[in-house]
C-alpha cells in the first residue's frame, strides 16, 4: 500500500515540476528580449558598404520557401520576385507539400508518422521550414516577405531568428547553417510538443509555431553555461528586419490559415485597449 501511495506521489511531483518548469519557461518570455544576442545595426553594413565582400559567409547562399503546390496566389508573387531578383547567385528551393512529405520520408523517416498527423497543414509547413534549415543550411523566408536588400551579411552568422511583438521570436524568416545546434534541439522537440488545446491558433503556436520556436529558443539558451558562438542564435530586430532603406525585408499580406480563435484573441484585445 505504502508503495503504491509513493509512486502515485511521485508521479505527481513529476507533473507539479514539469508543469512548473514550462510555466517558468512562458513567463520569461515576457522580459527575455533577445538584446543580448541582437545583430546590432553597428556590425550590419551598409547595403552598399564594401564591408560586405570582406565578412566570411558561414551560412549556405540557399533560400527556401514553401507552398501547397507551384501555383503560388498572386497576391504573394511581387514578393517572391523580389528575393529571387536579388539573389540571382542563391540556389532557389521551393517546398510545395508532395516535396515536403518526400523529404520527410527520405531523409527523417522518424518523423514521418507525427508530419502525417497533424491535423493542420500550416503545422507540416511550420515543421518542413525547420527541417530543411538544419538538413541544408540556407535562409527560409515567408512568402508573404519580400527581400528588400541582398542577405549576404546574414549569412555571416551560424543561425539567427526574428525578434517578435510582444515577445519572443518568429518563424518567418530565418537562417542557419546546416545542423545547427539550435535546429537540432527544435526537430528533437516537435513530437513532445505535438498537443491539441483544441483552439486551432493555440495549437498552431504551441506545437510548431512561433511560440513553440520561442520556447526552444530559451531552453537553448539555457543549456550553456557558456555558450559556444557557432551555437549562438541571434537576434534580428525589427528596425533591421523592415521598415528603413537599410532594412532586409519587407511584409506583404499573408497569414491565412488564422481561424475563428485568432478574432476572438484580437476582439479581446481591441477590447482591453479601448
Amino acid at each position: 500500500m505504502r508503495g503504491r501511495v509513493l509512486i502515485f506521489l511521485l508521479i505527481n511531483l513529476c507533473v507539479v515540476a514539469f508543469l512548473l518548469n514550462s510555466v517558468w519557461t512562458l513567463l520569461s518570455l515576457l522580459y527575455t528580449d533577445g538584446s543580448d544576442d541582437a545583430i546590432t545595426k553597428a556590425e550590419l553594413p551598409s547595403p552598399n558598404s564594401e564591408k560586405i565582400d570582406s565578412r566570411p559567409l558561414v551560412i549556405p547562399k540557399i533560400i527556401h520557401q514553401t507552398y501547397k503546390n507551384a501555383t503560388i496566389p498572386e497576391v504573394w508573387r511581387e514578393a517572391q520576385q523580389s528575393c529571387l531578383d536579388l539573389h540571382e547567385d542563391y540556389e532557389y528551393m521551393f517546398w510545395t507539400d508532395e516535396k515536403s512529405r518526400e523529404f520527410i520520408e527520405k531523409e527523417y523517416e522518424w518523423f514521418l508518422e507525427t508530419f502525417d498527423a497533424y491535423p493542420f497543414n500550416i503545422e507540416r509547413a511550420d515543421a518542413i521550414r525547420y527541417f530543411v534549415l538544419h538538413h541544408y543550411g540556407g535562409v527560409y523566408i515567408d512568402l508573404d516577405d519580400g527581400c528588400t536588400r541582398k542577405l549576404d551579411p546574414l549569412l555571416a552568422y551560424p543561425a539567427w531568428v526574428r525578434r517578435t511583438t510582444p515577445t519572443g521570436i518568429s518563424n518567418d524568416v530565418m537562417g542557419a547553417v546546416p545542423g545547427h545546434p539550435f535546429f537540432h534541439r527544435v526537430l528533437e522537440s516537435l513530437e513532445a510538443y505535438n498537443r491539441n488545446w483544441i483552439a486551432p491558433y493555440v495549437t498552431i503556436m504551441s506545437s510548431t509555431g512561433p511560440l513553440f520556436l520561442s520556447l526552444i529558443w530559451r531552453h537553448h539558451n539555457s543549456a550553456y553555461e557558456d555558450m559556444p558562438e557557432d551555437a549562438r542564435v541571434r537576434i534580428l530586430f525589427p528596425n533591421a528586419y523592415m521598415g528603413h532603406k537599410w532594412s532586409f525585408f519587407s511584409h506583404h499580406v499573408g497569414n491565412s490559415w488564422h481561424r475563428w480563435d485568432t478574432d476572438a484573441i484580437i476582439w479581446v484585445r481591441l477590447g482591453l485597449k479601448s
